[in-house]
């Protein structure tokens, strides 16, 4: 099933029961087993809806882990029924922020590990969201503005089909099945580990690793009579990536560089919502902000183009960015219409 669904306004506490159980999925730290005591005990809605989302959760690990910091939860009450629907939906994802979209139904999630031979589902981001996906096994994918990707699980792998945007990925171990990221007809492998992933405008692949290593080859064409090719298992000797380095897939020399700390904080600012600039040309930057808007930045001045600029700016706040210019950068705006914007010296 490929259709898309936006998702529902949720309150709280079903949001952070969602963020706690994907914790607990991964191994609380005696801190936040503390942390979790505090939040359950401050309000009894906060155990009551952890208990049934662990159940439907359908992860003995995971209920064993809640089941010592709690009694085993009570049968539900007649309003029961409600509470688990919400949850259900609730299971599919965790949204740090904007909206999610989804494709099929709680059940393909709960039973894929024993018997599905396959599982896609769709997840969409419109232009100025972010949003972040907890998937079956436990990887994170966080999607940035206007994004968009296919997720394939067999019992034999793992694929992300980045069909446009940005991504970036925390991978769930899995020696037998690794995890593979297919971006036009390229390929990014791990078994473990973290990297982001982004399209370009010009349709080159750009790969940053944060964690681990990952591998890179040729990703197969699908096959006519095919749905999705299976991505091939890409062997030790191919070209390898590490943790604080990247590579530009698609450029002419395609080398792997070392990238610092401070790069990678710049270019995976948008996971919390910011973008960082430290000196790129004024041209560059307004490219930037416009990945998180529908409005179109024109600038008539050609040196004003070259003009460097810094700082830190919320994703799609248009506002507060014109402000800044004019009082930073004395550069002054005016809307031509609607969805555009005319930038020139003051």
């Amino acid at each position: 099933m490929n259709n898309v669904y936006e998702f529902p306004q949720r309150d709280k506490p079903y949001d952070e029961a969602s963020k706690w159980i994907a914790r607990m999925d991964k191994g609380l730290s005696p801190a936040e087993e503390q942390q979790l005591q505090r939040w359950m005990a401050a309000d009894k809605a906060n155990r009551e809806i952890l208990s049934e989302m662990t159940r439907l959760w359908d992860d003995m690990s995971v209920m064993s882990r809640l089941s010592d910091l709690i009694p085993e939860p009570r049968s539900r009450s007649k309003g029961g029924t409600s509470l688990l629907a919400v949850a259900a939906s609730l299971l599919m994802a965790v949204v740090a922020s904007g909206w999610l979209f989804w494709g099929q139904g709680i059940e393909t999630w709960t039973g894929l590990s024993q018997t599905a031979a396959m599982s896609e589902h769709i997840y969409e981001t419109q232009v100025g969201e972010q949003s972040t996906v907890v998937l079956h096994d436990g990887t994170q994918v966080v999607l940035n503005t206007n994004s968009r990707i296919e997720v394939t699980y067999t019992d034999s792998y793992r694929l992300l089909r980045l069909e446009r945007g940005e991504i970036h990925v925390d991978v769930a171990p899995d020696k037998d099945r690794p995890l593979s990221v297919a971006a036009a007809d390229r390929i990014v492998q791990a078994v473990g580990t973290a990297f982001s992933v982004e399209i370009t405008k010009d349709r080159k692949i750009e790969l940053v690793v944060t964690k681990g290593k990952v591998l890179i080859g040729v990703h197969p064409k699908r096959h006519p009579e095919e749905d999705i090719a299976s991505p091939p298992v890409l062997e030790p000797s191919s070209v390898a990536v590490a943790a604080g380095e990247e590579v530009l897939l698609g450029s002419p020399d395609e080398a792997v560089v070392p990238v610092s700390l401070d790069e990678i904080e710049v270019k995976l600012s948008w996971r919390d919502g910011n973008l960082i600039f430290r000196g790129e040309p004024m041209e560059e930057a307004v490219a930037e902000v416009g990945r998180y808007t529908t409005i179109e930045f024109i600038i008539l001045d050609e040196e004003l183009k070259k003009k460097k600029i810094s700082g830190r700016y919320r994703a799609g706040d248009v506002d507060t960015l014109l402000a800044v210019l004019r009082e930073n950068f004395n550069i002054v705006h005016e809307w031509k219409d609607e969805g555009t914007v005319l930038l020139s010296k003051l």
